[in-house]
């Protein structure tokens, strides 16, 4: 299946026509940026939206647009309580959908930080590592019976990944000098890996799992870089691209950043995005471009099945539970 659409593609352009009725999906980061935008446009199409966000009052003000949109495309939306930097919020979160029982068709594992200050989780692990990666690990994999024959799993990386592959020595820099864009570019690979390896595993029950890069966008998620930082890298970038006879870079807006994670989500043939890393609408090519956070492709060792594995188990020795 060859995609029809692009980096400037939003979310309704993919969604154009479609009706998810009787379709159940879970978004996680619904307070702010990609995850309301994603949530809107789902049950703008009549799918039913479950947001999962650490603030819940941040959450309610945020989704006042997904429940007007739910309301009009007959819809349904829903808020439930998740802190993926703490390994008891997840057990209780995910504790309260198993007990509630029903199937969800796709999971999209949105939130997430970016370039953070030094600290660490509830637990003890590096932030960005712990949040982004551990924190849906085991949040998935607690709610992965839940995920309904053909349904999907959808895991938010970034560009960034090409920043560092994953460090499953010292994950949470105890002897490395901390570097928050080598943490995030760990955190990233690592959620790339993590899709490598619940498709592997969920297949053969119809499941599949891909990662996506939604694309520069200016949300919620670069607080912790800063307007000015954040403009002189779009500038460092262009002129880089000057000198490279390219177009300059542009960033996405948010229903253009949101548009990859509906689309592998919901309109992509699964055999097509299974396993892979997509962005701007398509399945990304491997590459080994330098590494910047705006040239396509995804590098080689975020798609190792060995290194994949390998990082499922020791994120299963992280945790504390097997699956």
């Amino acid at each position: 299946m060859t995609s029809a659409f692009g980096a400037t593609s939003t979310t309704d352009d993919v969604l154009a026509g479609i009706d998810l009725s009787g379709k159940r999906i879970l978004v996680t980061g619904v307070s702010a940026g990609l995850g309301v935008e994603t949530a809107r446009a789902l049950v703008a199409h009549s799918a039913s939206v479950v947001g999962a966000a650490r603030d819940l009052k941040k959450a309610e003000t945020a989704t006042a647009p997904v429940r007007e949109a739910a309301a009009e495309g007959h819809g349904a939306f829903e808020l439930t309580e998740l802190d993926l930097a703490s390994f008891a919020s997840i057990r209780a979160a995910s504790d309260r959908l198993v007990a509630d029982g029903r199937a969800f068709d796709v999971v999209i594992a949105n939130a997430g930080v970016m370039a953070a200050p030094f600290g660490h989780t509830a637990d003890g692990f590096e932030t960005q590592f712990g949040t982004n990666h551990l924190g849906h690990f085991l949040f998935v994999n607690r709610i992965a019976g839940l995920i309904a024959p053909g349904g999907r799993l959808v895991n938010l990386s970034s560009a960034g990944h090409r920043y560092a592959d994953v460090d499953l020595d010292d994950p949470n820099f105890e002897r490395t000098p901390y570097d928050p864009w080598i943490a995030y570019g760990r955190s990233k690979t690592s959620n790339i890996l993590f899709a490598v390896e619940f498709d592997r595993r969920h297949q053969a029950r119809g499941v599949r799992a891909a990662a996506v890069h939604p694309g520069g966008i200016n949300t919620e998620l670069t607080r912790h870089v800063g307007v000015d930082r954040l403009k002189t890298m779009v500038e460092r970038i262009n002129a880089d691209l000057t000198a490279a006879g390219k177009p300059p870079f542009r960033l996405k807006t948010i229903p253009q950043g949101a548009a990859t994670s509906v689309w592998a989500g919901v309109v992509a043939d699964a055999d097509e995005v299974g396993g892979r890393y997509c962005e701007n609408c398509h399945v990304a090519p491997v590459t080994q471009s330098p590494t910047d956070p705006i040239s396509e492709g995804v590098r080689s060792y975020a798609l190792d099945p060995d290194r994949a594995k390998a990082l499922w188990a020791k994120s299963e020795e992280f945790v504390g539970e097997r699956f």
